[in-house]
């Protein structure tokens, strides 16, 4: 059967702000030393698995330009543009039918566009264990990641604790992200997952859960399915997509369906998800920083400091995050790393709409 790949490309990467903007957004730049963006990185580490002709990315209309910059080797045909933002349902949706459309079935592979890997053959055989019962009738599949600390910004899956197959172990239930005391029952109960937000099935299987709990999305995606290649190809999609309820896959269908499975993976995960990731991926130096830019440190621990070409001299700092751009500086206490959203928030209320 033929390995497809949906790539999920659209977020604005709020909790990545000033570096992350809304016309150059996470997924677009390079978190690492090597130079390579995240969604570069993501096309790359499945490319031994799913051909470049069967790999689609998902992103706002906006980001099409970017897209084919960072990814020539990508048909644009495969840039399927969002007329607008609805969630995880309608984009993972909008891949299936246009891949329905070019195979009469496959599997299809959805991945984040944000996420980091750092053992990338062990990546690669735990999709190939989830494509295997991924091949059976029904079968929705996702993967799991073996927690180590009681994180409170992630979902978490329950899963019942016998295997069904040397594979994967079926979905109890998901829950929503955790206090730092349910979390730390989570961890030390060994039945509970971080829910990673990569998924593996059939076509067939999930255009029918589709159908089955969702029904109203499902009429719509149908409509946009039989208007693919058509003159009123983008008037329906406009239409249809910006009718769809913001819904998310794990609601709309996952916590709905039967055959749910997963499978763990140990593979070096991260989510990236803010600004303390920065210091999970590249090493801290002896004094526990991460910088990167022009920068001198005198008496400055367990900080991150980003820059460019301005030197920025930290004198004294100890668990901050200092971030500077063209037009922009942040400054944020690490244990705030959350709350950077709400600088955007407030921007926003004031139409300061160019630091967006």
């Amino acid at each position: 059967m033929k390995y497809t790949a949906l790539i999920m490309a659209g977020g604005k990467g709020e909790r990545f702000w000033p570096k992350s903007r809304k016309n150059m957004p996470k997924q677009f730049l390079s978190l690492t030393n090597d130079g390579r963006t995240m969604i570069q990185l993501t096309v790359e580490r499945i490319k031994d698995l799913v051909s470049f002709e069967d790999i689609y990315i998902s992103t706002n209309k906006d980001y099409k330009k970017l897209v084919m910059e960072q990814l020539p080797q990508i048909p644009e045909e495969n840039i399927l543009c969002e007329p607008v933002g609805r969630n995880t349902a309608p984009c993972i949706g909008l891949g299936a039918v246009h891949i329905s459309n070019k195979y009469d079935d496959a599997i299809m592979i959805v991945l984040p566009s944000d996420h980091l890997i750092t053992y990338n053959a062990m990546f690669i055989n735990t999709l190939k264990d989830a494509i295997d019962v991924a091949s059976e009738d029904g079968a929705l599949l996702t993967i799991g990641i073996m927690p180590d600390y009681p994180e409170t910004g992630y979902g978490y899956i329950k899963f019942q604790p016998e295997k069904v197959n040397k594979r994967a172990f079926a979905v109890e239930k998901f829950v929503e992200k955790p206090d730092r005391e349910k979390a730390r029952e989570y961890l030390d109960s060994e039945q509970y997952l971080w829910n990673s937000g990569m998924f593996i099935w059939k076509i067939s299987s999930i255009l029918n859960n589709f159908k089955k709990h969702l029904p109203n999305m499902y009429n719509g995606l149908m409509n946009i399915k039989d208007s693919l290649g058509c003159e009123n190809e983008d008037f329906v999609l406009e239409k249809e997509f910006r009718n769809f309820e913001s819904e998310s896959i794990d609601y709309g269908i996952l916590e709905k369906a039967e055959n749910i499975y997963v499978v763990s993976g140990t593979f070096g995960w991260d989510d990236v998800g803010s600004w303390l990731a920065v210091e999970r991926i590249n090493s801290p130096n002896e004094f526990g920083n991460v910088i990167k830019g022009n920068i001198i440190t005198v008496d400055t621990k367990s900080s991150i400091i980003q820059g460019t070409d301005k030197l920025i001299a930290a004198v004294g700092l100890r668990d901050l995050i200092v971030v500077d751009t063209d037009d922009a500086i942040l400054i944020c206490a690490k244990d705030s790393a959350g709350d950077i959203k709400k600088v955007l928030e407030n921007l926003k209320i004031c139409n300061r709409n160019e630091y967006i």
